[in-house]
């Protein structure tokens, strides 16, 4: 599934994502958050501030389809927050919740 960002208009191709790539508004809103409400983080390549892109499920190891939902209690399943840089296209990643984008 994919979403339009309502204020940049960019097509965003997962719908896991709840901000754009682009200009940093989340799923839904008309504006994007203000530089103030962003985390202070700066790419480790070219000194360019990193976006926030989204949280993402990762799943390790083998998918249990025979099992069903039981064979998943057997896998290490872990959310992390995804920020990238516009500039070189390096991406980092974080626990989700470590770094308060409230602020």
């Amino acid at each position: 599934m994919s979403w339009q960002c309502q204020h940049c208009k960019t097509s965003i191709e997962d719908d896991d994502f709840e901000v754009c790539w682009n200009c940093n508004s989340e799923k839904g809103a008309a504006e994007p958050a203000s530089i103030a409400q962003a985390p202070a983080l700066y790419c480790l390549r070219c000194n360019t501030q990193l976006s926030f892109i989204g949280t993402k499920n990762f799943h390790e190891g083998t998918r249990w389809g025979v099992l069903g939902d039981i064979g998943e209690f057997f896998v290490n399943k872990e959310n992390l927050d995804m920020y990238g840089c516009k500039s070189c296209g390096k991406l980092e990643f974080f626990m989700t919740g470590f770094i308060d984008r409230a602020e």
